[in-house]
């Protein structure tokens, strides 16, 4: 089988899997992985950029190169290829379980059990619960289900669709890594530097993806674009930046202002600043916005791996027949 059916047969199985079933509650090959780096980043750490450059390239190589070694085994086995795609899929993605955090929190707002939401909100995010109400739950969670549908989702597609098992494995030990170690924190300032660099190319084309399908998938696709094209250079973040304001745009809801992590308030600016601010109501309609936008990332990936697959075929095919022998002489 091609390595383009592979895939998108894979990764459909590994998107049904993760939709079905979540992620596990024990054994996570990302939880693994993000023990194993945590070991050697205390061994390895430095105020210092080049040690953190160092730690990035050893964790980020060598689940790619583990990832690389495991499809060049199974290759020749069209069926554990798949199964092999589907399972890396199932593993790197997080949509389901985006969706059910998400979902719980919105239901105890609808409640009026703000300290349930507060106590449910650190599954989803890093941001302080005790300073937010209600409105500022409701925000956070909104704008964690716009981050994370390009994080969680359709970054990892797009770099399967590129790289195949290794490129779904990569992406996701990328972004681990900039959870851990990027964040701008006294210890991590420096060495997590080349970690948070890193994810802010790798997740660069997942992000303007994710963006365009919420401008296409929401209901105001016109609001979304205005909010995107004016209002994403805004935000600290290359990637959450357009994210975001898309889906500010699409879902008509005010997204941005003061936030606050571990104690370190920030004050970034406010997307769609004309619309009204997020409310309980609103985080269903931004987890049915993310489940679209999901659906179709695996479309297009899938898509664009069996065109660029049929593509190259068409030009070897034109290329073989160009540079063939014509018979010698005329007509006889």
């Amino acid at each position: 089988m091609r390595a383009d059916r592979v895939f998108a047969y894979g990764a459909t199985l590994g998107f049904l899997g993760d939709l079905l079933a979540g992620d596990p509650r024990r054994g996570h090959p990302v939880a693994a992985f993000g023990r194993a780096a945590g070991a050697l980043e205390r061994r390895l750490w430095r105020d210092d950029r080049a040690s953190g450059a160092v730690f990035t390239a050893l964790c980020a190589g060598g689940a790619v190169g583990g990832a690389a070694l495991a499809q060049r085994a199974v290759r020749s086995c069209a069926a554990l290829s798949v199964a092999l795609t589907a399972a890396a899929t199932w593993s790197v993605l997080g949509g389901e379980s985006l969706a059910r955090e998400a979902r719980l929190i919105g239901a105890a707002l609808e409640a009026g059990d703000l300290a349930a939401a507060r106590a449910r909100l650190p599954h989803l995010c890093g941001r302080d619960p005790q300073a937010l109400d209600a409105a500022g739950i409701a925000r956070a969670v909104v704008e964690s289900v716009a981050e994370n549908t390009s994080d969680a989702v359709v970054g990892a597609l797009v770099w399967g669709a590129a790289g195949g098992v290794p490129g779904l494995v990569g992406f996701r030990a990328v972004n681990t890594l900039d959870a851990m170690v990027g964040h701008r924190s006294p210890r991590f300032l420096r060495f997590g530097w080349a970690a948070a660099r890193l994810d802010d190319v790798a997740g660069w084309p997942g992000a303007r993806l994710t963006a365009g399908l919420a401008a296409l998938a929401g209901p105001d696709p016109r609001g979304a674009l205005r909010v995107w094209r004016r209002d994403a250079a805004l935000h600290p973040s290359p990637n959450a930046g357009p994210v975001e304001a898309a889906f500010a745009g699409a879902l008509r809801l005010r997204l941005g202002g003061t936030l606050s992590y571990a104690g370190r308030t920030e004050h970034r600016p406010v997307l769609g600043a004309d619309l009204p601010p997020p409310t309980a109501a609103d985080i269903a309609r931004a987890v049915r916005l993310s489940r679209r936008v999901s659906a179709l990332a695996l479309a297009t990936a899938a898509t664009a791996r069996l065109t660029a697959a049929a593509i190259r075929r068409a030009r070897r095919g034109g290329s073989a027949v160009s540079g063939g022998h014509q018979p010698k002489g005329g007509p006889k």
